[in-house]
């Protein structure tokens, strides 16, 4: 009898290790790997913000050294505010040089200056020179993260969390294609001076030449920046920004098998972008511009007032709202950009502002195109959201006094 009991302990002893040795085995099969990791992809007019191309934009991922388009803003920032120059020298901690790669492989205490660390994060993407310029302007990398997170949000990023400067693996680092494609215009729009340095191809440091790692900056044509990643996680990323002529993209992509599918997969998204950014350019050209009242006179309407005010009263007494802004020209631009995005709907319109003041005292610029059909003002608005523009439908007698108060 005893025999029997300890035979079935025993048994059951190894029955139970079997069964965690399976249940282990799963969990490492099951582990994040670069086929698990999520796919997503943005193309922006970087002229106006309009959205050409979206594709699980809001989806959170690691975004790898996708992180380092932020360090960089926090250094660009640094260098317009007097708080660092070009020539700067960033002390190199012993952390740092602890980083793994990619990395320039630097020596505890010695310096690097501020356009090195600039130079190395934009071509090498060097992970120790992303915590040294961490530690030199914020004393740690968690007190750095913190700070680029405040300027996520500042600049719209809701979904982005830094945890670290280089984009090494946490699982609270996280972003959206949404929000790089914020950043990448941001960079654009904000530090115009400083963004050449993300075309640089080639950057020498003692002795070695390190090369850009993001290939279309010799293989597509207009492309001029701006940085790619790669963490096992989030599969291969790339933020790339092109210009030809007057027009500029931005394309997001994030998630790429390698970097040769992430790069194909960039070139086939840019060049939709810019068909698309052609056939609308050919699309105004053909059509008769809206009409701008952006500070009607008071008193008696002017006679291209007075003519809008008759076609309102003929069935096209409907209004588009696209939004409400601190000054008259946001507003006007909002609403041109509004008639670009919709022509069918909103060409034979007019552009009128109207301001209102709040409870604070603060006065608002509505943006609106009124003399339009109700089929039109429905129309227009679906289009618009479509393209992440706001816009809100108002009706006949609501338009007509919109169209009649100055």
């Amino acid at each position: 009898m005893t025999k029997n009991v300890k035979l079935l302990f025993h048994n059951s002893r190894k029955a139970s290790s079997l069964a965690c040795f399976l249940v282990a085995l799963f969990a490492i099969l099951s582990a994040p790997t670069l086929a698990d990791a999520k796919r997503a992809s943005i193309v922006v007019d970087a002229n106006s913000g309009r959205i050409l191309h979206a594709t699980n934009v809001d989806t959170r991922n690691y975004p790898a050294s996708l992180t380092k388009m932020m360090t960089l803003y926090i250094v660009f920032d640094a260098l317009d505010s007097g708080e660092l120059t070009l020539n700067s020298p960033f002390t190199v901690s012993r952390r740092a040089t602890q980083q793994p790669p990619s990395s320039l492989n630097l020596a505890y205490r010695q310096t690097i200056t501020a356009e090195q660390a600039i130079l190395a994060l934009v071509t090498k993407s060097a992970n120790d020179v992303a915590t040294v310029v961490a530690e030199n302007l914020s004393g740690t990398e968690r007190a750095f993260a913190l700070r680029m997170t405040a300027k996520a949000r500042k600049l719209g990023m809701s979904r982005t969390t830094f945890r670290n400067a280089s984009g090494l693996p946490h699982r609270g680092q996280l972003s959206t294609a949404r929000d790089m494609a914020k950043l990448a215009r941001a960079l654009l729009t904000h530090h115009a001076k400083y963004y050449g340095y993300f075309s640089t191809k080639h950057f020498k440091y003692k002795g070695r030449n390190y090369k850009n790692h993001n290939k279309l900056l010799t293989s597509y044509e207009g492309v001029d920046g701006i940085k790619t990643g790669y963490i096992r996680a989030s599969g291969f990323n790339l933020v790339a920004s092109a210009k030809r002529g007057n027009q500029r993209l931005i394309g997001v992509v994030l998630g790429g098998n390698s970097p040769n599918h992430r790069n194909k997969r960039m070139t086939s998204l840019l060049n939709k972008g810019f068909s698309a950014l052609d056939r609308n350019h050919d699309r105004i050209a053909d059509a008769a511009p809206a009409q701008a009242l952006v500070a009607p006179p008071k008193g008696k309407p002017t006679t291209s007032t007075k003519t809008n005010l008759a076609n309102l009263k003929k069935g096209y007494d409907w209004t588009v709202q696209v939004g409400a802004f601190a000054k008259s020209k946001q507003a006007y631009e909002a609403a041109q950009m509004a008639v670009d995005i919709a022509p069918n709907y909103l060409k034979k319109g007019l552009i009128k502002i109207v301001p209102i003041s709040n409870r604070k005292g603060r006065t608002l610029h509505r943006a609106r195109i009124l003399g339009i059909s109700k089929q039109q003002a429905y129309r227009a608005c679906k289009s618009l959201k479509k393209n992440r523009m706001n816009c809100m439908e108002i009706s006949g007698k609501n338009a007509l006094r919109v169209a009649s108060n100055n």
